[in-house]
């Protein structure tokens, strides 16, 4: 049985600085910055129209590819993709993984992980070209854009405590 006193005295011996400067080697990578080149995750809503126009045409470009190589139909990505936020939300995620699953200090997982998710990725971009419901008219279907109402009472709820027992 141990005791605290015996698991503080239990040490293990260094062999010689070699030791040291092997533990540093396996955990440099953790005290540098990574060398990835994958560019810059942009929030879309942030974006300059600048910014704008090189992501949308690096997101058509690369929607282009990702539907011919994985053969997907328009049930998944219509041909109106663009014109839904949802499903450019979704394509703008996956784009931005598969391009970081290959890059140069990737050990080789990245690639795998990326297709690991892939199939949850195609039933959501699945579930919003349903929902958009351009593929079952063969035509683009103009999204109803939601706004959430302000209410006059949310000024004065959002100035009171909210936790219980408060």
């Amino acid at each position: 049985m141990s005791t605290q006193a015996d698991d503080s005295d239990f040490e293990v011996g260094r062999v010689s600085d070699l030791d040291d400067e092997l533990t540093a080697e396996l955990f440099r990578s953790s005290f540098q910055p990574s060398p990835r080149t994958v560019g810059v995750t942009r929030r879309w809503r942030d974006m300059s129209s600048e910014q704008a126009e090189v992501v949308w045409q690096s997101l058509f470009d690369w929607v282009r590819w990702f539907v011919a190589t994985y053969q997907l139909t328009t049930s998944v990505v219509p041909h109106c993709w663009w014109r839904h936020s949802e499903v450019v939300a979704e394509l703008y995620a996956l784009q931005r993984a598969e391009m970081a699953s290959f890059t140069s200090d990737d050990s080789g997982f990245g690639p795998l992980a990326f297709h690991e998710r892939l199939p949850h990725a195609v039933e959501r971009l699945r579930t919003h070209t349903r929902t958009a419901g351009c593929v079952g008219l063969q035509s683009h279907k103009e999204p109803v854009i939601r706004v959430v109402p302000t209410e006059p009472a949310f000024d004065d709820w959002k100035l009171s405590a909210h936790q219980f027992g408060a």
